[in-house]
C-alpha cells in the first residue's frame, strides 16, 4: 500500500485561487484600459496563467503560440501582451511591424532563463548531427539556434517528424522531452531545464487529493515530474486541458498546472468544478491551507501595469532584424510540420 502525506481535512473551497481585485478598484483600471485600447488600436493577449481581472479585459485568453497567431490575423498596430518575457518575443517575431508592450519587463520564465543560448551553441558544436527541437518557452536568441520550435500541444508530432538520420537535441524542459520521448519512442538528448513551479508538484500531493476527491478526474501539464504524470488521467497543454475538461463527463478535475487557468475553466465548464493542486511545502502548513501553486513571474503583471505599458507604450519588445529573421524559421517549420500529415510515425 503506497503512503500519502498526511494532510487536513480539505473542502473544495480551500482549494480556490486567490479573488480578484474588488470591483470598485478594478471597473475604473478596466474603463481606462478599454479607452486606451480603442485610441491605439490596439489588441490584449493574456495567457491562461494570468491573473482573473487582467483575462476578463483581454481579447484573446489562452496559450502564448495561439495569443501570437491570434494577433497577427488583427489589424491591431498595438500587441498588449500579458505573459512572460519569451511570449512577448514570439508575438514580436510573427508581428515584427507591430509595436509589442509587455506590462512587466522582469516577467521571465524559469525555462528561458536555464538556457542562455550561447550554453546551447556551445553544446550544438560538440555533435554537428544534432537537430534542435526548441520547446517554445525560450528566448528568440534560442529559437534563432534551433530547427523546429515545438508546444507542449505538438511536441509529439514535432519528435516523430523530425529526421531519421539525425540526433534529437531538445531543450529547455527536460520533463516535457522526457514525456515525449515516452510517447514516441524516440531517443533524445535533453537539456537539464524545468518549470520551477511544475516541478513543485509531487507524487503525495497528488495521491493526497485523490483521496479526498476520488470522484475527480486528474489532468496535468507535461512539464511535471514524471511521477505526476503517471498519477494523471490526462497529460495535456493548457488548451487540451481545457477541451478535456469540456468534453469529460466527469464534473470534477483535479488541475496540476499553475493556478491562473483554474478562472477560465471555471467559465468555460459552468457546472463543473476545479480543484486547484497545491505546492508541495504547502501541504504541511496548517495556517494555510491553498497557497496553490503560481507562477512569481506571470504574476508580476497586474491590471495597474497593463494600463500603464499602454499609456506609456513601455516597455517595448525589440530584437535585432536578424534575430527576428533567425527565429522566425523554426516556428514556421513548426507550423508546416503541424498542419501536415505524417506518415509512418511509428
Amino acid at each position: 500500500m503506497t503512503e500519502v502525506a498526511e494532510m487536513p481535512a480539505l473542502e473544495l473551497d480551500d482549494l480556490q485561487i486567490r479573488k480578484p481585485l474588488p470591483r470598485e478598484t478594478a471597473e475604473p483600471l478596466a474603463r481606462e484600459i478599454y479607452a486606451l485600447k480603442k485610441q491605439l488600436n490596439a489588441v490584449i493577449l493574456a495567457h491562461n496563467y494570468q491573473i482573473a481581472e487582467i483575462q476578463d479585459v483581454a481579447d484573446f485568453v489562452g496559450d502564448s503560440l495561439g495569443l501570437s497567431q491570434e494577433a497577427s490575423r488583427t489589424n491591431a498596430d498595438v500587441i498588449v501582451f500579458a505573459g512572460v518575457h519569451f511570449m512577448a518575443e514570439t508575438a514580436k517575431i510573427l508581428n515584427p511591424n507591430k509595436i509589442v508592450v509587455l506590462p512587466d519587463k522582469d516577467a521571465g520564465c524559469s525555462l528561458e532563463e536555464s538556457c542562455p543560448a550561447p550554453k546551447l551553441a556551445e553544446l550544438q558544436r560538440t555533435n554537428p548531427n544534432f537537430w534542435t527541437i526548441a520547446y517554445i518557452n525560450c528566448s528568440a536568441a534560442v529559437k534563432a539556434l534551433c530547427d523546429v520550435i515545438c508546444t507542449s500541444g505538438n511536441a509529439e508530432k514535432i519528435v516523430r517528424a523530425a529526421p531519421k538520420n539525425k540526433d534529437i537535441l531538445f531543450v529547455p524542459d527536460e520533463n516535457l522531452g522526457q514525456w515525449v520521448m515516452e510517447q514516441t519512442g524516440r531517443p533524445m538528448t535533453l537539456w537539464k531545464g524545468n518549470c520551477y513551479a511544475h516541478v513543485e508538484y509531487k507524487r503525495d500531493t497528488i495521491l493526497s487529493l485523490k483521496a479526498h476527491f476520488p470522484d475527480a478526474k486528474v489532468v496535468v501539464h507535461p512539464e511535471s515530474l514524471r511521477e505526476v504524470r503517471n498519477l494523471a488521467d490526462a497529460v495535456a497543454s493548457t488548451e487540451k486541458m481545457i477541451t478535456y475538461c469540456k468534453t469529460s463527463p466527469a464534473k470534477r478535475f483535479i488541475v496540476v498546472t499553475e493556478s491562473g487557468i483554474i478562472h477560465r475553466m471555471q467559465k468555460e465548464c459552468p457546472g463543473k468544478e476545479f480543484v486547484c493542486t497545491p505546492a508541495f511545502n504547502a501541504m504541511r502548513l496548517p495556517t494555510d491551507h491553498c497557497r496553490c501553486s503560481e507562477c512569481k513571474y506571470m504574476k508580476m503583471n497586474t491590471l495597474q501595469k497593463v494600463r500603464d505599458c499602454m499609456k506609456n507604450l513601455a516597455p517595448r519588445i525589440e530584437l535585432p532584424p536578424e534575430i527576428l529573421q533567425r527565429a522566425r524559421l523554426p516556428i514556421e517549420r513548426m507550423l508546416q510540420i503541424s498542419a501536415a500529415k505524417i506518415e509512418n510515425a511509428g
